[in-house]
């Protein structure tokens, strides 16, 4: 116990690694009643520079249309896909030789998150991309540095400059993958549910919020600074 604990702490930190503690046993004396999640909110640049250097060329990436895919091949239940695409969610996918690798999902309007009751919304210039995953056998692969080139070259198109995304301040890997893209932290919230209640502390508004259901999720907005030139664009006011 004492060596995983050690392990956890190189990987996340001293306070991280605190949070994480008192989060597992939170959940463990409350039957999973009571639940701790700390986020960082992160602001990704969108940049017209491949990430993929020209590698990987065989992958193919391509957005999805609502219908095109079952739903199990996205591992999410029918109705949470239906309703990211009547929200207007869009979906790129990444295949080879046939075989889906992996997807990422983005909106440009508001976003309902499904872990705690929060709603994210992007300003203007903004989007907000979740759910990406790459499949265990193909994490080692170009599959995700080829997803975001065709992420950020559609989003680019759309006069997106940002795209904002949420990671668990517990998931040293996604810091990792999200810091490879060059994105950085804009806020910090912390969510404690129990049953029907929220506690929300965050360090961008609403600060601290207690709320009851969903009429009263914490609402965030979205509007990193951008008054500085992105990667991979010359020549702009």
């Amino acid at each position: 116990m004492r060596k995983q604990f050690q392990q956890t702490v190189r990987q996340i930190g001293w306070v991280n690694s605190g949070w994480y503690a008192l989060s597992r046993g939170l959940a463990l004396i409350s039957a999973r009643r009571v639940r701790l999640f700390r986020y960082y909110l992160v602001a990704q640049p969108v940049t017209t520079v491949p990430f993929s250097k020209g590698r990987g060329a065989a992958i193919d990436v391509r957005e999805v249309m609502e219908g095109e895919l079952d739903a199990s091949q996205f591992d999410r239940p029918a109705t949470v896909i239906a309703e990211r695409y009547r929200r207007g969610g869009r979906c790129l996918a990444a295949w080879k030789d046939g075989v889906l690798l992996g997807y990422l999902w983005f909106t440009l309007a508001d976003y309902q998150e499904d872990e705690v009751r929060a709603v994210f919304s992007p300003g203007e210039g903004v989007a907000w991309d979740f759910d990406v995953q790459i499949f265990p056998k193909h994490q080692f692969t170009m599959a995700f540095p080829r997803l975001w080139d065709r992420a950020n070259l559609l989003l680019h198109s759309l006069g997106v400059r940002w795209s904002c995304s949420r990671i668990s301040a517990f998931n040293a890997a996604s810091g990792a993958a999200h810091r490879r893209l060059g994105a950085r932290r804009i806020a910090t919230a912390l969510f404690l549910v129990c049953g029907k209640w929220q506690l929300t502390l965050a360090t961008q508004l609403p600060f601290v919020q207690l709320s009851v259901g969903a009429a009263g999720a914490p609402k965030f907005r979205l509007a990193p600074a951008q008054d500085h030139q992105q990667p991979g664009e010359t020549g702009r006011a």
